[in-house]
């Protein structure tokens, strides 16, 4: 995702009423930028040395506000903390039990899982998630070792 990607974010905020500061500016732009999926965590270790007074909690509730706003995808997995994804794309996720790293993937015809689902249920659907659990090609070389 470029700065274009950003900008289209941040004015959707603006149009909200949402007063767009450096610190949630620094937070979605990394996000965008993200491949990994981050937690917030990640995210205030990334950031805080940039932006020493930024908090936790400040990451937190703008995390909040960007789900809220429907410009993040917030990923729950069991106890784990939550990981949160700005490719709002239809597309899965394949997820390495040894270290946690999340790969995204797309396979268009599971779309069709959608289409079966309305028609035997009735329901409205909107949408679905699927997620492939394994060990990632990194721990799965360093194990074998």
């Amino acid at each position: 995702m470029g700065a274009s990607s950003v900008n289209l974010a941040l004015e959707q905020l603006k149009m909200n009423g949402v007063r767009m500061t450096p610190q949630r500016h620094a937070i979605l732009s990394y996000l965008m930028g993200s491949m990994t999926h981050p937690t917030a965590d990640e995210i205030y270790k990334a950031l805080s040395p940039i932006y020493p007074s930024m908090s936790v909690a400040t990451i937190y509730n703008n995390l909040r506000l960007f789900v809220e706003a429907g410009l993040v995808r917030e990923l729950t997995y069991g106890d784990d903390s939550s990981r949160f994804d700005s490719d709002l794309s239809d597309h899965y996720h394949a997820i390495c039990k040894h270290c946690g790293s999340i790969v995204d993937f797309d396979y268009p015809p599971l779309l069709e899982v959608e289409r079966a689902a309305s028609r035997v249920t009735g329901f409205v659907v909107e949408g679905h998630r699927m997620e492939i659990y394994g060990i990632c090609s990194t721990c799965n070389t360093t194990s074998s070792k």
